[in-house]
């Protein structure tokens, strides 16, 4: 297999889900109930960001929130389909 074939496959318990919202939103309640389940299910750690309170994540996702990233890449905004989530955390 080529060197650079080969990539190196993260354990779901390295793996870091950021949930990007703001207070009063209930989109951003109900994402991150799921986002607190899988994340307790698979290991993987968990951490909030507000959009109130960082201008550069107001700009670039005040539209979709509440946005969720894997590992710093969008991985879904709006809704949270848990089971998509759990694939995402296991790949």
């Amino acid at each position: 297999m080529s060197p650079l074939l080969r990539r190196t496959k993260k354990k779901a318990d390295e793996r870091v889900v950021t949930l990007i919202g703001k207070p009063g939103c209930h989109l951003c309640d109900d994402a991150r109930e799921v986002v607190r389940v899988v994340c307790a299910e698979t290991g993987a750690s968990f951490e909030e960001k507000d959009i109130t309170r960082d201008e550069e994540l107001h700009r670039a996702y005040w539209e979709q929130i509440p946005v969720v990233l894997v590992d710093g890449e969008q991985h879904t905004f709006w809704r949270v389909d848990p089971a998509r989530l759990r694939r995402a955390l296991r790949e």
